[in-house]
């Protein structure tokens, strides 16, 4: 049995990775969840799955899950103790699913107890790549992707030397304003940012999705993850979604993993590692039917939050941390209603100019960053509480 532990167990990732643990009951168990304020879903997940410990945001919430289960072998907690917790709780794969920064604490916090990390949550290694890498190599745990890209470029790596290596083509979709202008852009809503055309995701991911920001931190993520020099990873704008990734060999020679866009696929591939967990009842892929797949170049002028992330990566130390805080700072203050589309990127980008870089390699540093930058970003958005 492999024990799985998942940060964020009520959000998009977390449910699909539960569903296809529950498929698998005789080789998965669960050993903790932590979630944020959904107490009914967690209720829910809990009595099916029974973990060791479970985790919410508040006291209150802990109190009324408790009540609840009235199940003294499960132990509830709470807060970011609680959080810390549950990542600490003996476990041979940790699902790292939460959002934002948010996620970088809890990981540090798997990785010292020795646990494989499986990363959702792509900004822990956007904010603080190096320091999460050195305490991973420091413990002797292990980090892999979830990201279907990531998970992509890890197969077409696999059993190929390094130095064959040219580069790796993340794919992105395009998101809902592929073919929009940019007055277009200045105009939209919360809801057709929202509107991704091929992948089911969260609020945060979606609208980082249509600006390509999140394209943007998968470049920073695919750097630490595979030890890569950032000029040797490029994007294609894929609309189908059909192809996760490419990697280009110096022979000329090019390797792709394909799939239909449906992230319980990844997830599978990262649970049953080395095994693939077979998923019959998921659609086929079907080529004919398709007939065709595109590729374009991301338009850096209607899309300028792919080429800050390019940026930041370049300035290192504590920018990404910063592009990270800012962007989403930004990007509640959209689906707010406070400023329109156009001004996630142009708000992050101010607060980037602005930002005296730091080295990174201390968490306090990373910390400092990231308050200074919701400060700024949340002057200039307007938020309430600033």
């Amino acid at each position: 049995m492999k024990a799985v532990c998942i940060l964020g167990s009520t959000g998009s990732i977390g449910t699909q990775t539960l569903e296809v643990i529950g498929r698998f009951r005789d080789r998965l168990e669960v050993s903790a969840l932590a979630a944020g304020s959904n107490v009914e879903l967690l209720l829910e997940q809990a009595k099916q799955f029974r973990p060791r410990l479970v985790s919410v945001h508040s006291r209150e919430d802990a109190a009324r899950l408790r009540e609840a289960l009235a199940d003294p072998s499960i132990r509830v907690v709470h807060g970011s103790e609680g959080l810390i917790e549950v990542a600490s709780e003996p476990s041979d794969l940790v699902i790292g699913a939460l959002v934002g920064r948010l996620g970088l604490e809890p990981v540090l916090a798997a990785l010292r107890s020795g646990s494989q990390v499986a990363l959702a949550n792509k900004e822990v290694l956007v904010t603080a790549g190096q320091l999460v890498l050195q305490e991973a190599k420091r413990a002797g745990a292990g980090i892999v992707p979830l990201d279907s890209e990531h998970v992509a470029i890890q197969q077409c790596l696999a059993g190929h030397p390094r130095e064959a290596l040219r580069r790796v083509v993340l794919t992105a979709s395009g998101g809902p304003f592929r073919e929009a202008t940019l007055q277009q852009m200045e105009a939209a809503t919360p809801e057709q940012a929202l509107a991704h055309p091929t992948w089911e995701m969260g609020s945060k991911i979606s609208v980082d999705s249509a600006t390509l920001l999140n394209k943007g931190f998968e470049i920073i993520e695919a750097r630490w993850l595979f030890d890569l020099d950032p000029d040797d990873i490029d994007v294609v704008i894929h609309p189908e979604s059909i192809i996760h990734s490419f990697v280009e060999y110096r022979d000329g020679s090019w390797l792709a993993q394909m799939g239909i866009p449906d992230m319980r696929i990844p997830i599978a591939y990262t649970l049953g590692m080395p095994e693939r967990l077979p998923l019959p009842d998921l659609p086929a892929l079907d080529l004919v039917g398709i007939g065709q797949l595109r590729f374009e170049a991301p338009d850096l002028e209607r899309f300028p939050a792919l080429g800050l992330a390019r940026e930041a990566l370049r300035t290192g130390g504590t920018a990404p941390a910063v592009l990270n805080a800012a962007n989403e700072v930004a990007v509640a203050a959209f689906l707010a209603g406070r400023i329109p589309f156009t001004a996630i990127a142009a708000t992050s980008e101010t607060v980037l100019e602005e930002h005296t870089v730091l080295p990174g390699l201390m968490l306090d540093e990373i910390r400092e960053a990231d308050r200074r930058a919701r400060e700024r970003a949340g002057r200039i958005v307007g938020e309430p509480s600033v």
